[in-house]
């Protein structure tokens, strides 16, 4: 008596569309996870409007003057009596950089002007103004 022959013995199947289904779900679950993983350089700052506003693809080291007045060279606060050295220090980095300053709409326009005095007289020359777009 051979009980195995009662016994339909089946070969183990691989399940190849359960397989795909989870691999399509892992794909669009690590794209969607790394859109938010994008790490943006800048401060949040109320910018004013402007109609003419645009980007542009060159180096660009972020001028910030928060709302409170405190001045960031690239994500770090800056005493105002070290600012000029660390203008000097970035631009001798990287002469070609564009400097974009960004200021609270509601900061001082004197404390602007000071910081972009500050900039000329570091010998940068190619300083932009952050702004937003105007809503139409």
């Amino acid at each position: 008596m051979k009980l195995n022959n009662l016994r339909t013995r089946k070969s183990p199947q691989l399940m190849i569309i359960p397989m795909i289904d989870i691999i399509f779900f892992l794909l669009v679950f690590f794209m969607m996870s790394t859109m938010y993983m994008v790490e943006q350089n800048v401060l949040p700052v109320a910018l004013p409007q402007a109609a003419s506003a645009q980007n542009d693809n060159v180096k660009r080291i972020p001028v910030t003057i928060t709302a409170e007045g405190l001045i960031q060279v690239n994500r770090e606060t800056i005493s105002y009596d070290n600012f000029h050295s660390r203008l000097q220090a970035e631009l001798k980095a990287d002469p070609s950089a564009v400097f974009v300053l960004r200021a609270d709409q509601g900061i001082a326009y004197g404390q602007v002007i000071m910081v972009l005095d500050d900039m000329k007289k570091a010998g940068i020359s190619r300083v932009s103004v952050a702004t937003e777009r105007a809503a139409e």
